[in-house]
């Protein structure tokens, strides 16, 4: 039987967001005791918790996730470690390259979730020089994933890997968790977004199946 890793955190008032993101606010707004059925009233950016970029995020004509077939958000995956780096250059990830031909996604472990739901998960956390970035982009990679907040460093004012990843068409998964659990490839990836029409990114269930 395969095994399912669920990579995705828990979503809930309080969570850690991007700075200078409004709060997610998760309301009951019935209940079954008053109403005889229970709803929430969800208030959330697109980009909270475990997230899916669309290149429509920073992109003007960039794919929107209504461009996007839902096989674009799945397929075979692969770790790239970045832990106790600072930037990992192109040769960092040289040894990676018979896993990178076989996949479709690349998963950035960071070893940034552990600090979830701490000060220290803004502070700076392993990222890709553009180098590396432009160098990835060499592969049929459909998207990039990471367990930390961002692919690019809080502080920056340009965002230069996601464009990197964006023009090339790239997806983006972000906040992910659970990495210590994968192998180092030989999984299937998921992270299917709501169809939001003209949609630049969304909250996703991700997991990894591993046969």
């Amino acid at each position: 039987m395969p095994q399912i890793i669920d990579l995705s955190h828990p979503m809930q008032n309080g969570m850690p967001i991007y700075p200078g993101t409004e709060a997610p606010n998760f309301e009951q707004a019935t209940t079954i005791q008053a109403n005889g059925y229970a709803e929430k009233r969800l208030t959330l950016f697109s980009h909270t918790g475990t997230h899916l970029d669309a290149p429509a995020h920073m992109l003007p004509q960039g794919a929107s996730l209504s461009d996007l077939p839902p096989d674009r958000f799945m397929g075979p995956g692969c770790i790239l470690d970045l832990r106790g780096m600072k930037e990992a250059l192109p040769s960092d990830l040289e040894a990676y390259t018979p896993a990178l031909e076989q996949s479709a996604f690349a998963i950035l472990r960071t070893g940034w979730e552990q600090f979830w739901g701490t000060p220290e998960y803004f502070h700076p956390f392993p990222v890709l020089t553009e180098a590396a970035a432009i160098w990835l982009t060499g592969f049929n990679l459909f998207g990039i994933g990471t367990d930390a907040i961002s692919v690019d460093e809080v502080d920056t004012n340009d965002y230069p890997i996601h464009h990197v990843f964006f023009t090339n068409g790239l997806i983006i998964v972000e906040n992910l968790c659970n990495l210590e659990q994968l192998p180092r490839n030989g999984f299937d990836f998921q992270a299917l977004p709501l169809p939001i029409v003209d949609g630049d990114g969304s909250p996703v269930r991700a997991i990894a199946t591993v046969i």
